[in-house]
């Protein structure tokens, strides 16, 4: 057999320990990218190689798990695991989330732990070696709440189906106390706890920085059947919800084509290589705020065709920041001269023209 399926069969095995219900044939070809023939003989394979191999009925249809987990001599990490898994939670510490760096940390002090001192001694100076050639670049933005003791109580009632209660300073009523059903978190450069007030099942946003006074309470409550925080967060650019989804349309300038058809702007996005060079990306999104501050880091290679909501957010947030920062008029004369006209925006000429 060659390395790579032997390699493909031993990740099929760890899928398999890893799964408390167990995986389907379709589910395990899926998982590993074959087709179900090949996973078929592969599940034979490992028949003789792991007697602990389970069959679970699951009608109409049969699952496969690995009772008992694997050997240690199966499970080592290879260096480049073991420097991500560090990698991942340096990344964490330097965003400003050194709770969950911790749990990376603490993960990453058990498996080295269980491994056997001769595989340790193997892969410490690959490690070494790695970690002293690659580092996170920091990035300037906000960072974001991080305590440890909001987060745990959020998590221990989404894991008992509990409500929340708490006094929140944001929203349009500050100061008042909420009761929630908790949804989940949303991480990001500030994070925030999804839920429904109670007697309601839409979802809102609230920033873990303005939630103070927190309590679980012996309330029964969890999110709706159905819901799906990551189809909830892929309808906004960033967190906003706003008015609702928008159907956006970028034109890319032809300079910057290969950023743009690198760049995701989000998760529904497609784009197209136009004959002119120029890239044309669509998505849809609420958000428009959010996706304006955006936009304005690409400068002029950007042009919105749709909607115009997003333009005139665009006009307005250029207004603000040229009265903030453009000339002052001369004294008792109007702003007209070498000042800035941003005028031309709304019909679709250059943003800012001088």
């Amino acid at each position: 057999m060659r390395h790579e399926k032997a390699g493909l069969l031993l990740d099929l095995a760890r899928r398999l320990a890893a799964s408390a219900e167990g995986l389907t044939l379709d589910e395990m070809a899926q998982a590993i990218g074959v087709g179900r023939r090949t996973v078929e003989r592969m599940r034979d394979a490992l028949w003789s190689l792991f007697p602990n191999l389970e069959e679970v009925e699951d009608p109409p249809t049969k699952r496969f798990r690995i009772a008992g987990g694997l050997d240690g001599l199966f499970q080592n990490p290879t260096p480049e695991e073991l420097v991500e898994l560090s990698k991942a939670a340096d990344a964490l510490r330097a965003a400003g989330a050194p709770a969950r760096a911790a749990a990376l940390n603490a993960l990453e002090a058990k498996v080295r732990s269980a491994m056997r001192g001769a595989a340790l001694r193997r892969v410490g100076p690959d490690v070494e070696a790695l970690m002293r050639a690659e580092t996170i670049a920091v990035t300037a933005g906000p960072r974001p709440f991080e305590d440890e003791a909001v987060i745990g109580a959020i998590r221990e009632s989404i894991k008992a189906l509990r409500a929340l209660e708490f006094r929140y300073e944001g929203g349009s009523r500050p100061g008042e106390r909420r009761r929630v059903a908790p949804f989940g978190i949303m991480f990001g450069h500030n994070n925030y706890l999804v839920a429904a007030e109670l007697g309601s099942q839409t979802p809102r946003t609230f920033r873990l920085d303005r939630i103070a006074d927190l309590e679980v309470l012996e309330i029964t409550a969890a999110a709706p059947e159905g819901f799906d925080l990551q189809d909830f967060a892929h309808r906004s650019f960033g967190i906003y919800q706003g008015e609702g989804p928008e159907a956006v349309v970028l034109r890319i300038a032809p300079e910057r084509a290969d950023d743009a058809l690198r760049w995701r702007f989000h998760p529904s996005q497609t784009a197209e290589l136009q004959a002119d060079g120029s890239v044309i990306v669509r998505f849809t999104a609420a958000g428009m705020l959010e996706l304006a501050w955006h936009l304005f880091t690409w400068g002029p290679a950007v042009r919105v065709l749709a909607p115009e909501s997003l333009r005139q957010v665009m006009v307005t947030e250029l207004e603000k920041a040229l009265a903030a920062h453009g000339p002052p008029p001369p004294c008792g004369e109007g702003a007209g001269g070498g000042g800035v006209s941003i005028e031309a925006a709304g019909r679709g000429d250059p943003l800012i023209k001088t």
